[in-house]
């Protein structure tokens, strides 16, 4: 039932962010999987497929305007569509 021939191409780095650059909201109208070193991951803010990294929230901990801080975990990035 997921006609994947009128979905857009996943970007090359993607942020959940609306106030980031990377933000492209075309994509977020559909599922999307992120898997690190093969093993799939529901907590990933931003991911950069190039670069081979993606940031996840760090714990309950947010900054001074009350955004999760994130740390930036290494190793295979894989995006795609569910």
């Amino acid at each position: 039932m997921n006609d994947t021939t009128t979905l857009p191409p996943l970007p090359d780095r993607l942020s959940v962010d609306p106030s980031s650059p990377f933000h492209v909201p075309a994509v977020f109208e559909h599922e999307v999987g992120i898997k690190l070193n093969g093993k799939e991951r529901n907590d990933v803010e931003e991911y950069c497929l190039s670069e081979g990294w993606v940031k996840v929230a760090s714990g309950k901990s947010v900054d001074r305007k009350g955004k999760p801080l994130l740390i930036k975990l290494k190793g295979a990035v894989e995006a795609f569509y569910r």
